[in-house]
Order: structure tokens, then C-alpha cells, then sequence
């Protein structure tokens, strides 16, 4: 696939948008490669990180290994994951700590509008695929509904074990890998040394990440090829049922308290809006629900343009 350099900036926004998703505990950033067309690229990518490829490498050279790994579309996306990561974490903590309602506002329509895009996907419909959208919903589901670690673990090995299980969700859509962070107990350790520049436990987290990444993305890579039409309803399933983690209107059912003393919400459940007391800003969030749904039929209609 020949791409000029204007492709790998749009590839590194792409991969800016999947760091942003993949900050906030409840969005999947598989679910933004999915919508921006490159979720399939990005497993055989990274899946082909194999013994055939140090082979090329020893036999061939640097550059028919880095053209056989794609490593130019891989670059262009993880730089901008990581970019998006190290500079929007304190800004969506913000959000996350003092508009929530409207941070899940955005996301909640982006979602659903994720749900259609990714269901015309798939080409033929039968009782199976039906089941296994079914299975897929009511599993994300019930995930959303599960109750956080109180305690919170920063050891090297839980982190290692936390970024190899965190990444199997995050690129799975409507698995979000920062929830399943948040049920372990690491996302805060996590997020505060993306704040606080702990390279150390970065890395540590990073070196997990890539362990279950070349994993997991070859389970992936092979039910594509062989049963691609049950692979997208298991994966519309898991977004239709992630969508009551992002619900913008959530009742604290418990309390946390943390290591410098605030008092943080630990349980919610969703609630109606009109239940709630107080502010529950329903004109704005539905704007901002809005503008994420159509964000998405936007760039459904710039790939259609595209191809």
C-alpha cells in the first residue's frame, strides 16, 4: 500500500482519537479504529510481529522487515496514541472529576452512533449472529455493572499483569481497556504516573501492553479470516452493552475515599435524568450527544468518499 506523508498525519489523528477514548474509563479505542476504517490493518500489523519477521530481518535487512510489519502505518498510530495519552490525561481527568455529564454526553452518541456503523458491517444476518450479539451485549454488560478493587496495587508485576489484560480490551470496541483498569485497580496508578512522568511504571505498563497486544491480536486477526460476520456481532454486542458504563446520568450508590483524603464516587448506577437532583445540564448533553453521533456519520461518510 503505497501512502504519502499527508496519509500518516491522518493516520497519527486517528491514533490521537484512540488515546483520547482509551482515557476514559467506559470508551474503547478499538471502537474509534473500527469507525476510522483501520481496525482490520492495525491487527494484521501488529499481529505479524513474529518469527518470520526477525527472519526478514536477519536474511533481508531493516527495510523489507519494517515494509513487511507495516511499521510506518504502526509508527504514525501509536505516536499519536501516545502523544494523545501524555497530553489529554490531565484534561479528561478535569472533565471526568467536573463536567462529567457532559464528557459522557459526547462519548454516549459517538457510541451509538458506533453501534450502526459497525452493525451494516456485517453481511448477512442469521439466528447465530443474532445469538452471539446477544451473549456480546449482556458479557460488556455485565462487566459495567461489576464493582471496582477498593484497594489500589502499584507493584511492577500487578501493572505488567494490568497493561497485558487492559489492552485486550482496549482493542476490543465496546470493551473499554481504562475500565478494566479502573475494576483492577490500576487506573489511578496508571494515570498518576502519566501526570507525574513515572517512566518507570510507564514502562512497566507499556512492556505488559505489548505482551498481550501480540497475543491477542492474532486470536483476532484469525476470527476475522474465518468468521468475520460473528466477529462484528460479538463486537456490536460489546458496544450495545458498554453504552450503561457511559450513560451521562449516574446515581453514587458508594463512596471512596483517597490517598489524599477526597472523597471520590466508588458504585454508580444509571439513573433518568429527570430522577436527579440538582443541575442535570439535559440541553447541553444532548448537544453534546448529538455532536458525537454525527461525528461519527461524518467520518463514515469521508471513508465512503474515500474508497
Amino acid at each position: 500500500m503505497s501512502r504519502k506523508v499527508k496519509d500518516y498525519i491522518v493516520i497519527g489523528l486517528k491514533g490521537m482519537a484512540m488515546g483520547a477514548a482509551d482515557v476514559v474509563p467506559g470508551v474503547s479505542g478499538g471502537t474509534i479504529a473500527f469507525i476510522s476504517g483501520i481496525y482490520e490493518e492495525l491487527l494484521v500489523a501488529i499481529s505479524s510481529v513474529n518469527l518470520d519477521l526477525f527472519k526478514t530481518l536477519k536474511k533481508e535487512g531493516f527495510k523489507a522487515a519494517w515494509k513487511q510489519l507495516n511499521g510506518s502505518f504502526l509508527l504514525s498510530l501509536f505516536a499519536g496514541i501516545f502523544i494523545s495519552i501524555i497530553s489529554l490525561a490531565k484534561a479528561i481527568k478535569y472533565l471526568l472529576e467536573n463536567e462529567p455529564i457532559l464528557l459522557w454526553s459526547f462519548f454516549f452518541g459517538l457510541v451509538l452512533a458506533s453501534i450502526i456503523y459497525i452493525a451494516k458491517q456485517i453481511t448477512k444476518w442469521n439466528f447465530i449472529a443474532v445469538i452471539v450479539l446477544v451473549l456480546g451485549a449482556f458479557l460488556a454488560y455485565y462487566i459495567t455493572t461489576l464493582n471496582p478493587l477498593v484497594s489500589e496495587n502499584s507493584s511492577s508485576l500487578y501493572i505488567l499483569s494490568a497493561g497485558a489484560i487492559a489492552i485486550c480490551a482496549m482493542i476490543l470496541p465496546g470493551i473499554s481497556g481504562s475500565f478494566i483498569l479502573v475494576l483492577l485497580g490500576a487506573y489511578k496508578p496508571i494515570l498518576d504516573a502519566l501526570n507525574n512522568r513515572d517512566f518507570k511504571i510507564i514502562f512497566i505498563f507499556i512492556v505488559g501492553a505489548i505482551i498481550g497486544l501480540l497475543s491477542f491480536s492474532k486470536i483476532l486477526k484469525w476470527l476475522f479470516a474465518h468468521y468475520k460476520n460473528y466477529t462484528l456481532a460479538v463486537l456490536t454486542g460489546f458496544i450495545i452493552g458498554s453504552l450503561n458504563k457511559i450513560w451521562p446520568w449516574k446515581e453514587t450508590l458508594t463512596w471512596r475515599t483517597n490517598s489524599l483524603g477526597d472523597k471520590l464516587p466508588f458504585n454508580q448506577q444509571s439513573v433518568s435524568p429527570f430522577s436527579l437532583d440538582g443541575d442535570v445540564q439535559l440541553i447541553m448533553a444532548i448537544i453534546l450527544a448529538i455532536v458525537g453521533f454525527a461525528l461519527i456519520l461524518l467520518m463514515e461518510k469521508l471513508a465512503v468518499q474515500k474508497k
